[in-house]
């Protein structure tokens, strides 16, 4: 997307209106930075009384110790999530819910040498691993496959946002092998006082938009929302668009990106400004790193002065997982390798290049089209059968299991041709790389299991 938020000649000072193709700005590095920009400028009373408001969320040893390495020091990754506790004001949001529950899930990358930054985008309906999590009431989920926004929820069984952070944190980097080193949650009910305080959002929807689950009703045109119609606008998703969560996120980024440019306008209105620092810091839970405004404050400064061009706003590659799993028409599955490289590239501080990465995910393999033989090197009894299950769950098309002689590397080998395919099936594995074997069926890539491979590390 490209283009700004703009106000229309003869509107009234201030008012957004949200453009088709506004520029997305995440409110962490928009609205993030306006409200350390407003405390800057109040009292040592107000300052004090903000600083209050933030949530330390005490992550030490929740997080436990198999987590990635840092591979670029002086890096941060920093994990975002618009939560909605279901309790209280949001319990009207979700039938039936009574855990903590996550509809936007982003991280910030921030490198090392502060010129550039990048912002990812997780599919709240992103079939993944989530690993075994400590549920806060004395007991521990299984690990199992979902959607990836159930580790908030596994987390926050009893309603505490550290245990959903470290769940959330766990299954990010069990399913990206990113390093998270900070986490922000901003709540339903905070977002919308935000709004409230600004006087309002303009945005201009060009159809009608009726979403009972959203509790929503708006007409086509533009118009200034406030309460429940800015959050059900940015909740909203069966009644907008294509009814992907692909295209809420994008909705929802267009927003956040409005609401920062509004509070910008009002750092000289001090009534408005301090409604809205008063919301911001309210809805603000962080890990105790960052709990503060200073702190906050070091963020903002490290990002403010990077150039728009070099900002860059991306979703995890994906595809509907009916292609893998036709019963399945309510998931995406991340679309590999280019998911793998995407994450490769944050690991190791290395910018994207947006426009290569969309080229290069025209055409996705999906994993249901690899036909992989499997063969166990390990002298392991049942780790063929144990990769296999693994690779199935993956969505890969497994047509056969065997021995091979004794390995330590595991390798991959394909004929002719089928190249991307054994790229797709390398990608999902750590630290294996993909050969040519003329000896191979036509059809076929074959997977032969060293000891170096853990099924649990297959993603």
């Amino acid at each position: 997307m490209s283009g700004t938020g703009r106000r229309r000649a003869g509107e009234g000072a201030g008012e957004v209106r949200l453009t088709p193709r506004g520029r997305i700005l995440m409110w962490s590095v928009g609205v993030c930075s306006a409200l350390l920009l407003g405390v800057a400028g109040v009292g040592a009373w107000v300052y004090q009384d903000l600083d209050g408001n933030i949530q330390g969320a005490d992550l030490d040893n929740k997080l436990g110790g198999n987590r990635p390495a840092n591979l670029s020091p002086g890096s941060k990754n920093i994990l975002v999530v618009g939560s909605d506790s279901r309790d209280g004001d949001n319990a009207e949001y979700g039938e039936d819910l009574t855990t903590m529950q996550s509809d936007t899930l982003m991280v910030l990358h921030i490198p090392a040498n502060r010129e550039w930054a990048t912002v990812v985008s997780f599919p709240r309906d992103s079939w993944v691993e989530i690993p075994a999590c400590d549920k806060g009431d004395g007991t521990k989920s299984a690990p199992h496959q979902f959607k990836i926004n159930e580790a908030f929820a596994i987390g926050g069984t009893s309603g505490e946002v550290a245990e959903a952070a470290a769940c959330t944190i766990r299954t990010v980097e069990a399913n990206t092998g990113l390093r998270i080193d900070h986490f922000m949650s901003v709540d339903f009910q905070g977002f919308k006082g935000m709004v409230n305080a600004l006087g309002g959002i303009e945005v201009c929807p060009e159809q009608a938009i009726h979403d009972e689950k959203a509790h929503l009703d708006l007409d086509a045109g533009c118009q200034t929302v406030r309460d429940e119609d800015a959050l059900g606008y940015v909740r909203a998703r069966y009644s907008i668009g294509d009814g992907s969560d692909t295209g809420r996120i994008g909705r929802q980024q267009e927003f956040m990106q409005a609401l920062a440019e509004r509070a910008q306008s009002k750092l000289s209105s001090p009534n408005a400004l301090y409604g809205f620092l008063q919301s911001a810091t309210k809805s603000l839970t962080t890990d105790e790193s960052l709990a503060g405004i200073k702190p906050l404050y070091g963020v903002a400064s490290e990002i403010k002065d990077i150039p728009s061009d070099r900002l860059t706003f991306l979703t995890v590659p994906n595809y509907p997982r009916e292609a893998d799993v036709p019963t399945d028409k309510a998931n995406l599955v991340w679309q590999y390798p280019q998911a793998a490289g995407l994450f490769t590239s944050l690991a190791k501080d290395e910018e994207i290049d947006k426009k290569q990465l969309q080229a290069d995910t025209e055409d996705p393999v999906y994993a249901s089209s690899v036909r992989v033989r499997v063969l166990n090197g390990t002298g392991i009894s049942g780790r063929a059968a144990a990769v296999a299950g693994k690779l199935r769950q993956a969505g890969f098309t497994v047509v056969a299991t065997g021995n091979a002689p004794q390995a330590t590397r595991t390798t991959i080998s394909r004929p002719q041709g089928l190249d991307a395919r054994a790229e797709v099936l390398a990608s999902r594995l750590p630290d294996v790389r993909a050969g040519q074997s003329t000896g191979a069926a036509a059809d076929t890539v074959t997977l032969t299991v060293g000891t170096d491979l853990d099924p649990e590390d297959i993603r």
